[in-house]
């Protein structure tokens, strides 16, 4: 069975770990990539032994020989990128955030049923080993009942308004851009919305969040979730429960994952990448192309829309 052909749209940093580790993937190839700039995608293309550069992203669409679409370009991007893609026939894999907010995630899923296309978020951490790992710990009830989970991601940022990061116009902020991470992992072991959002921000000097704490409350359990451009967090993933407790140290590359009892460490788990880590999401998003399924079974369109839900909730308790 030939791979799935891919075209990249964007010649960002994202784009270049996208390209980098679908060589890792056995049943996916890179064909193609466009940017606005020629010569950026030529560069790109060079570096990353691509066929095919193109200037603007219609001409991406165009080509007959491209599959599927990633989608690496600025937040705001998003939606347009991945709808002109639908209609143009291509599958589409857009970074995280897939979108804004709920309403745009309801338009793009009608979007991509209504072109009878695939579309998923890439939420990678999703796909790791050691998350998948850490989830069936918890489903086999080796910590016993859930009581708290605690997710952070934070980076100091220096402050520029005309970036990415903090450009209002390009849905800049640390909660589209860093929150989604800890607020995906809530969704993924809670399974569920939270019945309480409580939390708190503090703002850059244009107005935009640049660090944010979250208290989810489930009714039997909470998690407490935090993102930052201001600082460095431990960006740890502790799952606790009644008899137990889990620690994946690293949590957004999450190489590994340990089971603790109530006193001792219980059982430990790495994995064997060769990548960085976007090749499993790869890997699986392929295997759904060449299965003929129109959306994946481990970030369907409702884990995206559920996602945009609990960031709505929370930008309206900040």
């Amino acid at each position: 069975m030939k791979p799935v052909r891919w075209g990249i749209i964007s010649a960002g940093n994202i784009a270049g770990t996208f390209a980098r580790d679908i060589k890792h993937a056995p049943n996916a190839c890179a064909g193609a990539v466009a940017a606005r700039r020629l010569d950026a995608a030529e560069a790109f293309a060079e570096e990353h032994g691509i066929d095919k550069a193109y200037q603007g992203y219609d001409a991406l669409l165009r080509d007959a020989d491209i599959d599927a679409v990633y989608v690496a370009t600025p937040h705001t991007l998003h939606l347009p990128n991945s709808r002109d893609a639908l209609r143009a026939g291509k599958a589409v894999l857009c970074e995280k955030p897939l979108v804004t907010s709920a309403a745009e995630c309801r338009d793009l899923i009608g979007i991509a049923l209504s072109s009878d296309a695939y579309l998923m978020e890439a939420m990678w951490t999703w796909f790791l080993p050691a998350i998948r790992r850490a989830k069936r710990w918890v489903d086999d009830g080796r910590i016993g009942a859930l009581c708290q989970i605690r997710a952070e991601l934070g980076f100091p940022k220096t402050y520029d308004s005309g970036s990415r990061l903090y450009n209002p116009s390009l849905a800049g902020g640390c909660l589209l851009d860093m929150g989604i991470y800890p607020i995906a992992i809530a969704r993924l072991f809670s399974g569920r919305a939270p019945k309480i959002v409580h939390a708190a921000a503090r703002e850059a000097p244009n107005g935009v969040e640049d660090d944010v704490a979250m208290l989810f409350d489930y009714g039997d359990c909470t998690a407490s979730l935090a993102c930052s451009f201001r600082c460095k967090l431990p960006n740890a993933i502790y799952l606790i429960g009644t008899d137990g407790h889990i620690v994946i140290p690293d949590g957004w590359s999450a190489t590994e994952c340990h089971l603790y009892g109530l006193e001792n460490k219980v059982e430990s788990f790495t994995d064997e990448r060769r990548g960085s880590g976007f090749e499993f999401q790869i890997t699986d998003v392929s295997d759904d192309l060449l299965n003929g399924r129109r959306q994946s079974r481990t970030v369907p369109h409702a884990a995206s829309l559920a996602f945009q839900q609990d960031m709505d909730r929370v930008r309206a308790s900040m």
